[in-house]
């Protein structure tokens, strides 16, 4: 409890979940990008001359999101585009990571650019990093919580499923997400659902970069209402053993209640979640059953495994893909998704 104690006077947290575009920052020293076009599978897209400007989809600390498309072919993108300042390290960070993955469940990136985008920033001062990414034209997850307030379980559980398949695939290439949540969780006409935003994502080295999933190193990047006890208090959950990979599935597990109550489970209504009041219901707040009441036995089965507080003890992805909960939705589960999605309220 010694980072209650800490913290204990802080300013309240704001717990109103960002859209899908926000932009958390990390300090880290990653090697800088080489070239003006960090990657070689833009479609057709050269410069940002290319693209014009459509709308604004989000705005974050020192970033913005357009839609934009491509003045050829008329091909719609979103646009992210990051300022370089104090926190530049992590946007190139976030360039080299998702040059790295390629994945139907990963949010894909067409480009990263060096320099600005002419149509908003008319050839001002200032540099920064633009990504060329898949739009998704659903939003976020968060959106779709805010208009749908609640989910049914068999919705949630294809929305489990594809998040699953997507940390599989970065886990298997070493790469902590650190960030999950709706805002985070991006959804298509298609019904497909894929993981974006990586700012505060780490890649684990051969040797299980152990220090960097806690909040003891200066590293407690994230949001922290999704951050699982080993991360707020290694102290008391040997988070300094801990590789990360296993914080995914506590943020997963949370976002999974979330869909199913229709807030943030892990604290009450009308509870105001400053930075203690999370603390101690992540680390020592009531169980699952008490939250996901008429929930079904497989849906309860599910979040019990995924919010096990001690980290050994947690399912991993693989175990988590094999569960009743999750393999119920291999049949319909896009078609269900699309369809509810899409109906009226």
């Amino acid at each position: 409890m010694t980072l209650v104690r800490e913290r204990r006077h802080q300013e309240a947290l704001r717990l109103i979940l960002p859209p899908p575009t926000t932009l958390p920052h990390r300090a880290v020293n990653p090697s800088p990008l080489s070239s003006s076009s960090s990657s070689s599978n833009s479609p057709g897209i050269d410069s940002l001359s290319d693209l014009k400007k459509l709308s604004v989809l989000g705005r974050g600390n020192g970033g913005t999101v357009y839609k934009v498309s491509h003045k050829q072919t008329g091909s719609v993108y979103a646009l992210k585009v990051l300022r370089f300042g104090e926190d530049d390290a992590a946007a190139t960070r976030e360039a080299e990571i998702l040059q790295r993955v390629d994945s139907e469940y990963i949010v894909r990136c067409f480009g990263v650019f060096n320099g600005e985008f002419p149509e908003v920033d008319g050839g001002g001062g200032g540099g920064g990093l633009c990504f060329v990414m898949e739009y998704m034209d659903y939003g976020s997850l968060h959106d779709v919580l805010r208009k749908k307030k609640r989910l049914p379980e068999h919705v949630i559980s294809c929305i489990v499923r594809s998040v699953l398949k997507g940390l599989e695939y970065l886990h298997g290439i070493q790469v902590v997400h650190r960030d999950i949540k709706p805002s985070n969780l991006l959804v298509n006409l298609r019904g497909h659902v894929k993981i974006a935003d990586f700012g505060v994502s780490w890649v684990v080295n051969s040797g299980g970069d152990h220090t960097r999933c806690t909040c003891t190193d200066g590293s407690c990047m994230g949001t922290c209402a999704y951050m699982s006890p080993e991360r707020l208090d290694p102290e008391r959950w040997d988070g300094g053993r801990c590789d990360g990979f296993v914080g995914d599935v506590w943020s997963l597990g949370v976002v999974a209640m979330e869909c199913y109550v229709g807030r943030f489970p892990l604290i009450g209504p009308g509870q105001k979640p400053d930075w203690v009041t999370l603390m101690c219901a992540i680390c020592f707040g009531e169980n699952v059953e008490s939250v996901v009441k008429m929930a079904s036995p497989e849906f309860e089965s599910f979040c019990q495994r995924c919010l096990e507080r001690d980290w050994r003890k947690r399912r991993t992805v693989e175990e988590l893909l094999s569960h009743p909960f999750v393999t119920n939705s291999e049949i319909n589960g896009v078609e269900d998704l699309v369809s509810y999605i899409a109906s009226s309220n």
